[in-house]
């Protein structure tokens, strides 16, 4: 999971803008994280409830048959497959800094992975429709430039998707073990959007429910030795944060955004 008890995302996603800084992004996040979130993604209560997320934002954009998506920092492709499960019309192509997670992905998936930079996307200008970008733009120097680059590639109209870990001040031993350089506000979010030429759209906080016990974990009793959350957690538990999700996931359907949340989504669209 990404939030509570995760960010640990689809990726270390690198730069464009130096050797120095390129490096250091990329061993932030050990290979054993991107092992051990292949492991989980297909099971696990919040990569579950990020998938379902992210589904449901595309599928308000997308016709049924021939969307072309871009996951961007795909990692070890777990949003990929189950795209692919539930929406087979789509396209769907990733990118990823990491050798081993263009691997893994691949593996999982059988589609195009691209090993490449969020900051120089090898794809041409205008061939999405739609770019997902989950838990990375956290990782890198400079997300307003990788912003840009998503811009890029959309055509006009294109929509792009993202989750961030949400709240500086839940920064913690588990985004130094995946990577995550900060986490941001809903607001702090959109600024970055509107700031690459995105318009807004949609937002909200998510991992609501959570939230309590991720600030037990991080803040007050974390564990004597630092390692990510990511992992697989007993049947009971599982089964009660997928009841949170749930009760999540008809809030938003049927009352509005949730106010706050381990973990922020914010929709922009590429001006027409």
């Amino acid at each position: 999971m990404r939030e509570f008890a995760v960010c640990a995302n689809h990726n270390t996603s690198g730069l464009a803008l130096g050797g120095a800084v390129r490096l250091e992004t990329i061993h932030r996040m050990q290979p054993d994280e991107y092992r051990k979130m292949a492991e989980v993604e297909d099971g696990m209560w919040y990569y579950r409830a990020l998938q379902t997320h992210v589904d449901r934002e595309l599928a308000r954009e997308l016709p049924a048959n021939g969307g072309r998506v871009l996951d961007a920092g795909c990692g070890t492709g777990g949003l990929l497959r189950a795209l692919q499960r539930g929406r087979p019309g789509w396209r769907l192509r990733g990118v990823d800094l990491s050798p081993l997670g263009c691997a893994l992905a691949r593996e999982r998936t059988a589609l195009e992975i691209v090993e490449g930079s969020v900051h120089a996307l090898p794809f041409g200008d205008g061939v999405f429709d739609a770019v997902v970008s989950c838990d990375v733009l956290c990782q890198v120097t400079e997300p307003v430039a990788a912003l840009r680059e998503f811009l890029r590639v959309l055509r006009p109209g294109g929509t792009v998707v993202l989750t961030m870990p949400a709240y500086a001040w839940l920064f913690s031993y588990h985004d130094e073990q995946v990577g995550n350089l900060r986490r941001y506000t809903r607001r702090e979010t959109k600024a970055l959007l509107t700031g690459a030429g995105f318009l807004p759209g949609r937002s909200t906080y998510w991992n609501t429910l959570p939230l309590p016990l991720a600030v037990l974990r991080r803040k007050i009793f974390p564990p004597r030795e630092p390692a990510s959350d990511v992992r697989l957690y007993p049947a009971p538990l599982e089964a009660m944060f997928n009841a949170m999700m749930a009760l999540e996931f008809f809030w938003l359907h049927h009352v509005g955004p949730l106010p706050a949340g381990s973990t922020v989504l914010v929709v922009g669209r590429k001006p027409a």
